[in-house]
C-alpha cells in the first residue's frame, strides 16, 4: 500500500498546528507524510512537513499540491470576508474534490465543518442538535459557507462514492481564548461584544472590576453555548484517519455538555473571586449532541466547562507568544 501522504489546508491555524503537534510528537501515526498548503501565513522549516504556498482557489496550484496525496484534511476557511469566502469555500473545495475523485491514490477526505451551518445560538431549540439536523445558517457569509462546504462534500459522496467525512465543530478554544470571550474590552475574542451591549462607560467599569458577563436568553435564563478545545478536535481528527466507520458520515465534535454561563459565573466567583453581571440577549441556548462520535469512533472529549475555564485563566503567555487573533471568532 502507498505510504500515506496527508495534505492539510489551513495548516498554520490553531487546529492545523495542534493536529501536526499531536500527529508528529504526541501520538504519532507511523510513517505518514504531510504536506501543508499555506496561503497568507507560512510554517517553520521541518523536514517532516513539505510546504506548498498559494491559494486553493488556484486550480493549477491545487493540482500540484494534490499530486500523490492519499488523504486531505481541509481546514482552510474564511470568516466574515465576503470578497474571499466563495473563492475558498466553493471554488477551493471544488478543486480539491475534483483532484481527489480523479486520483487513483486517494483514500479519504476530512472536512472540518462548523456549527454555524446549524445556526450556532441564533435559533430556538426544542431538542439537542444531532449530526443529521437540517442546515439553518444564521445571517452572514461565513455560516453560509459552512453549509455550502457540507453540501458539496455530500454530493461528491453521491456522484462519485467519495470516501470522506465531516467533523463538525463549534467554537474552538485554545490557550487563553476562553478568558477573552468574557472580556468587556476591545480585546474580546469573538461575539458577543459585551461593551456594545452595555455601553462603553459600563464596560470600562466592568473591566476595571474584572467582572465577567453572565449571558441570558430572552427568557432570562443562563445561556447554553457549545465549545470544543482544540486538542480534543485534533484527537478526533487522528481517530478518524482511515477509521472504518467514518465513511460518508458527519460527526458533532464538541464537549459533552455546552457551557452554561450561569455555571461559568458561579465557578469564577468561587475559585477566583470574580464578580459577574447579568446581560440579557436575544441569543438562544443550544446543545450539540456528540453521541454519534462517541459511539462510532470511541472518541471522548477531555475538556469540560471547569477544565476549559481553568486552562484559560491559568495560561501564562511567554514573551515570544503574544496574543494574536487571526480570526475574531
Amino acid at each position: 500500500m502507498t505510504t500515506p501522504l496527508l495534505l492539510i489546508t489551513g495548516a498554520t491555524g490553531k487546529v492545523g498546528r495542534q493536529f501536526l503537534h499531536q500527529a508528529l510528537i504526541n501520538q504519532g501515526i507511523g510513517n505518514w507524510r504531510f504536506r501543508a498548503l499555506c496561503h497568507s501565513r507560512t510554517m517553520p522549516a521541518d523536514g517532516r512537513v513539505e510546504v506548498v504556498r498559494g491559494s486553493i482557489a488556484d486550480r493549477e496550484l491545487v493540482r500540484r499540491a494534490m499530486a500523490g496525496v492519499t488523504h486531505v484534511l481541509h481546514l482552510a476557511t474564511c470568516k466574515e470576508t465576503p470578497e474571499a469566502v466563495m473563492d475558498v469555500t466553493v471554488k477551493g473545495l471544488f478543486w480539491l474534490l475534483e483532484e481527489a475523485r480523479q486520483s487513483a491514490d486517494f483514500r479519504q477526505f476530512i472536512l472540518i465543518g462548523g456549527d454555524a451551518a446549524l445556526g450556532h445560538f441564533y435559533y430556538e431549540r426544542t431538542e439537542p442538535v444531532t449530526d443529521n439536523a437540517p442546515f439553518s445558517a444564521y445571517p452572514g457569509s461565513y455560516p453560509l459557507s459552512k453549509v455550502l462546504e457540507e453540501v458539496m462534500l455530500q454530493q461528491y459522496y453521491k456522484m462519485y462514492d467519495l470516501n470522506g467525512c465531516c467533523l463538525r465543530a463549534p467554537w474552538i478554544m485554545e490557550k487563553d481564548d476562553f478568558k477573552y470571550t468574557l472580556s468587556f474590552g476591545d480585546d474580546v475574542f469573538g461575539g458577543p461584544r459585551w461593551r456594545d451591549l452595555v455601553g462603553a462607560e459600563k464596560a470600562d467599569a466592568f473591566q476595571r472590576a474584572r467582572t465577567v458577563p453572565l449571558m441570558l436568553d430572552p427568557n432570562g435564563e443562563p445561556l447554553l453555548r457549545n465549545f470544543v478545545h482544540v486538542s480534543d478536535l485534533a484527537r478526533a481528527i487522528l481517530v478518524s484517519l482511515d477509521h472504518p466507520k467514518v465513511s460518508q458520515q458527519t460527526f458533532n465534535i464538541c464537549m459533552n455538555e455546552p457551557v452554561n454561563y450561569g455555571v461559568v459565573a458561579e465557578y469564577l466567583r468561587a475559585t477566583r473571586k470574580l464578580p459577574s453581571t447579568r446581560i440579557h440577549t436575544q441569543f438562544r441556548s443550544t446543545w450539540l449532541d456528540n453521541s454519534k462520535a462517541k459511539f462510532l469512533l470511541g472518541w471522548r472529549p477531555e475538556y469540560d466547562t471547569r477544565r476549559l475555564i481553568d486552562a484559560a485563566y491559568d495560561y501564562v503567555r511567554a514573551a515570544a507568544d503574544p496574543r494574536k487573533v487571526w480570526y475574531p471568532g
